[in-house]
């Protein structure tokens, strides 16, 4: 996919987030997620948040870096979730909005050569602008559950689980489990009715369902033994157990 068109889901995925907060009301806005301890505002203030960085990161590196490092100075204050909690529902959705537009302005902006700064190694710009979809996505389901409101999926369901699949060593290493060379093929049935692939296809370790069944499970949204997936085979069973495809400690939803 080239990069203006991966630009262009991101900020279909954030205006689709936008359309199921635009209308809250304020006391609707207090109400618990998913999230512990965790509710609308501080979802979408930890986007807007990260967002604001993500564009800080594209558009002056070294500033990026010495803010990072305010960041982990100030654990285990959570930063991200502040603004949510000091502003009206207005004022924190007009930030958001100011935020993710930045990043998009950032993101048509930048060389596409280059290797952006994060809170991990560095990222390929096409893959930083992945993962800030996925967050999107993945606070969105939060948020959706619990106003009450279906999103039907989409086709932008692919980047999510391209992370995910990504995203196994990661999990792996997190959980202090042992590296797995093995090649396990996960196939997915799309939105569309396409079907998605990745790995080998004659490995005898196998993920099969769903793209929203396998993106809510690599995202901790659903446990995997809530989930209609199909999985064949050690490697694979113990990767989706504990697969994780945010950064961060090892987290699970039971």
């Amino acid at each position: 996919m080239s990069l203006p068109l991966m630009i262009a889901d991101l900020e279909s995925e954030q205006d689709s987030l936008d359309q199921v907060v635009a209308d809250l009301d304020d006391a609707t806005w207090r109400l618990a997620t998913d999230s512990p301890g965790w509710t609308i505002a501080d979802q979408i203030s930890h986007l807007q948040f990260f967002d604001e960085r993500a564009a800080l990161a594209m558009t002056d590196p070294e500033a990026f870096v010495i803010d990072r490092q305010h960041l982990i100075s100030s654990a285990p204050r959570d930063l991200s979730i502040e603004l949510g909690r000091q502003v009206s529902a207005d004022d924190l959705l007009r930030a958001w909005r100011d935020s993710r537009m930045a990043l998009i302005f950032a993101s048509q902006k930048v060389d596409p050569t280059v290797r952006v700064p994060w809170y991990g190694p560095s990222m390929a710009v096409k893959s930083f602008l992945t993962a800030r979809l996925m967050e999107c996505w993945a606070h969105g389901e939060d948020i959706a559950r619990a106003v009450g409101v279906q999103r039907l999926p989409s086709n932008r369901l692919k980047h999510v689980a391209h992370i995910g699949v990504g995203a196994r060593a990661f999990s792996l290493m997190i959980n202090q489990l042992p590296e797995d060379s093995r090649s396990i093929r996960v196939e997915l049935n799309a939105p569309d009715g396409e079907l998605w692939g990745w790995g080998d296809d004659t490995s005898d370790q196998r993920v099969l369902g769903e793209a929203l069944d396998f993106c809510l499970v690599v995202t901790q949204r659903r446990a995997l033994s809530d989930s209609q997936l199909t999985v064949v085979g050690d490697s694979a069973t113990t990767w989706m157990r504990i697969a994780q495809a945010f950064a961060g400690a090892p987290t699970r939803k039971s």
